[in-house]
């Protein structure tokens, strides 16, 4: 499957990289918590996203009960009910707003005719990544996806940019770590050997400075379309 020529792959991260998502989750929550107030859950809308939110900071984002725990929190016991209609509701909202940036699949297009193999590299759980990618119709271009769930470390531990490359067979030196977030996925592929490019990323100019100061592998893009000016 792979040969010594084609040992050139370019790792994405999903969230904010290959999709748009902006206030996405917000409001998927907030459509989940009004349904369940209007059904019954004794609080407003308002105190029942607040005690959601608390428990997503202490649970983690991916931890996939935060609506069991919301019914155990204000009503004493878990109500299947409600925790079903929340459920339901935020997956079903999240995903109805769920896009790629609008060059997302040009840039794809022309990484793949550059001769460059995909891959995903993400924090969270495998199925969820790849249910995004399946929806968003993008999923053929990818050769895997490898992510926090299978590897035990979320990135920038170096363990999973090790990991993702030997997966792919791929020679971190030729390789490119593509993500939004300074830390996770800048820092995170060069401390792996691997060059890494920053698209609508909140980077500061101290972060600037560290880059400049370090002379780090790391190039700032506006947006994903830039990609194809850079590979």
């Amino acid at each position: 499957m792979y040969n010594d020529d084609n040992d050139r792959v370019v790792f994405f991260d999903i969230d904010g990289t290959l999709l748009d998502t902006s206030d996405f989750a917000e409001t998927a929550r907030k459509a989940a918590i009004g349904l369940m107030v209007d059904n019954g859950l004794p609080l407003d809308k308002d105190e029942a996203y607040g005690v959601l939110k608390t428990i997503i900071r202490e649970k983690g984002s991916n931890y996939g009960k935060h609506f069991n725990v919301l019914t155990q929190v204000v009503l004493g016991h878990e109500d299947p009910m409600l925790v079903a209609l929340g459920m339901i509701t935020y997956h079903n909202v999240k995903m109805a707003l769920l896009r790629p940036f609008p060059e997302t699949l040009d840039t794809l297009i022309y990484l793949k005719s550059q001769g460059y193999r995909l891959a995903v590299i993400s924090n969270g759980i495998t199925i969820k990544q790849w249910e995004k990618l399946v929806r968003l119709n993008i999923h053929s271009f990818f050769d895997a996806v490898i992510t926090s769930e299978e590897v035990g470390k979320e990135k920038p531990d170096k363990l999973i940019y090790d990991v993702a490359i030997r997966k792919m067979h791929g020679n971190p030196e030729k390789s490119v770590m593509i993500g939004n977030k300074f830390k996770a996925d800048a820092l995170g592929a060069v401390n792996a050997g691997l060059s890494a490019i920053l698209v609508n990323s909140d980077v500061t100019e101290d972060d600037r400075e560290y880059i400049k100061k370090h002379k780090l592998d790391i190039t700032i893009v506006d947006d994903i379309g830039d990609v194809n000016t850079i590979l």
